[in-house]
This record gives C-alpha cells, structure tokens and sequence, in this order.
C-alpha cells in the first residue's frame, strides 16, 4: 500500500526563496464525509487524482493518478467545494531530503508552509534556518482544511 509520511513546519525566513524553481498549484477537494480526501490537483499543464486515508501520526494511505488536464480542470470547476487552494510550491533538496515550500496565494494568502516527505516517521531531520514552528499536528493546516478554512479567515491567523 501506498503510504505519505509527512512532517509540516511554518516558514519564518526568507533563505529558502533564491533555491529552487516554483511552480503553480491549483487544487480543490470532493466533499466526503469522514477523514477520508478526494483531491483533484492541477500542476503545469498535468491534473491528478489523489485519495487520502486518514492520518494516523504524521502517516496516511495516499494514492494518486494522472488524469488529463482538461478534466482535472473540469472537475476543480464542477465538483470541488470553493475555494480552491492555489500557491507557488518551492521544491528544495537538502540533506538527501525534498523540502516543498507552499506560498499561498488567494483566501490563504500569508502563509507560508513547509513540508517534507519521510521514509519512516522517527527520522532524524537537519532544519534548515527559515523553517519555524512544527504544524504537523494541527488540522488548521491540512490543505482540505484550509479549502474549508482558509488561513485570511482564522481570527488568530499570525500563528
């Protein structure tokens, strides 16, 4: 089975921003009535299908599929729940690790996301010097949830 392991941080420096090359997301979420996610994303010129178990830890069942770009496009337009999540994504490779940096742009503009795929969930990780408090454990910043919630409506959103 496949399976996502995956730690989140805020970002707090700009030392990451002269790395890398970002590129355009754009993705939104079918509705479902459990823990379980649906998520169409659209990258480039690229959409794909990706269900989601839910979390346990930092680990989740995670399987996703290329599907063409037009119905990924038709599907964000047609199934998905606004508002979409759209951010610049950063992809960084440091200590034989990929960092992806989220900048999001719309309703969750402001925040600034840090995530990093694991092999097992205890690895040891180096931290790079712009990255900030660990959010891996809070559902505020789950991408479903920021679709359902975004961060420029949280009444506390400087955290």
């Amino acid at each position: 089975m496949a399976q996502e392991i995956e730690r989140k941080f805020l970002v707090t420096g700009d030392g990451w921003r002269s790395q890398g090359q970002r590129v355009l997301y754009r993705q939104g979420y079918i509705p479902t009535t459990d823990a379980r996610t649906v998520r169409i994303r659209v990258v480039g010129q690229q959409g794909y299908l990706t269900l989601k178990g839910p979390t346990a830890g930092v680990t989740r069942s995670e399987f996703e599929y290329p599907i063409p770009h037009d119905e990924a496009m038709a599907i964000l337009d047609i199934l998905c729940d606004p508002p979409l999540i759209e951010k610049w994504r950063t992809r960084i490779e440091l200590e034989d690790l990929i960092w992806q940096i989220d900048e999001f742009l719309g309703a969750n503009q402001g925040l600034i996301l840090a995530e990093v795929e694991l092999t097992q969930e205890n690895q040891t990780l180096q931290y790079p010097s712009w990255l900030g408090p660990e959010v891996s454990h809070d559902p505020r910043y789950f991408n479903v949830n920021l679709a359902r919630h975004p961060y420029t409506a949280w009444s506390d959103a400087a955290t």
